[in-house]
This record gives structure tokens, C-alpha cells and sequence, in this order.
């Protein structure tokens, strides 16, 4: 709804302001005075134009800084990722070989078995 009526405002503002630019075009060329202070506004207008292309040239810049730390920090992020998937997949290597060690009872009962046996290095329970 508002993108139809911002074109038609436009349109409208541009017809509008040929006839006007034509007839300040025209009376700028008769009279220097009125030359002189176009000019003059001319100028003003360029200087205003320039300072507003830098500060959104600034602006655009903080932006693209702050999306290539947020990038930077989701590389992080995936390399941290990476390691720890990597060390599980270790320490699951890891369990399966101590797990095929003990056979089929060994998978099932693991952390059992393991106390078992170091309940057996221990030695003998003691009664008090």
C-alpha cells in the first residue's frame, strides 16, 4: 500500500519541479545577483551531500565490522565445535575397544564391570 503512493508522490513531486527548475534556470541566466546566490545554494547543497555520503559511509562501515566479528566469532564457534565432536568421537572409540574387551556382558553393564574389577584390584572387602 505505502510503495504505490511513495511512487506517485514521486512522480508528482518531479512534475511539479520542471516547470519551477526551468523558470530558476531561466531567471538565474538574466540576473547575476540571483545567479550568484543559486550558486551559493548550489554549494551549500554539494557540501551537505558530501558530509551525508561520509557519515553513511561510516556507518556502513561499523555495520561491516561488526557482521565480520559476528562471522569470526561463529568460525570460533564451529572450531570449538569441530575439537569436541572430535574428542567424543575419541573417547567413543575408546569406550567400544574397552567394551568389545569384556564382550557382550562388558557392553551392557560398563561402568558394573568396571567397578568390579577395581573393586578386585583393591583386594579383599574388610568386615568391620
Amino acid at each position: 500500500m505505502i510503495l504505490p503512493a511513495v511512487k506517485l508522490g514521486t512522480l508528482a513531486l518531479k512534475t511539479l519541479c520542471k516547470p519551477i527548475a526551468s523558470r530558476l534556470k531561466k531567471e538565474a541566466g538574466i540576473h547575476p545577483k540571483f545567479h550568484r546566490f543559486i550558486i551559493n545554494i548550489a554549494q551549500v547543497a554539494v557540501g551537505a551531500l558530501i558530509f551525508e555520503v561520509q557519515r553513511s559511509a561510516r556507518s556502513e562501515a561499523r555495520k561491516e565490522e561488526i557482521r565480520k566479528q559476528a562471522i569470526e566469532a561463529m568460525k570460533q564457534r564451529e572450531e570449538d565445535l569441530t575439537r569436541e565432536v572430535e574428542l567424543l568421537k575419541q573417547k567413543l572409540n575408546e569406550t567400544e575397544h574397552l567394551a568389545e574387551g569384556r564382550g557382550l556382558s562388558g557392553i551392557l553393564n560398563f561402568r558394573h564391570g568396571h567397578a568390579l574389577e577395581e573393586n578386585k584390584r583393591a583386594g579383599p572387602a574388610r568386615l568391620v
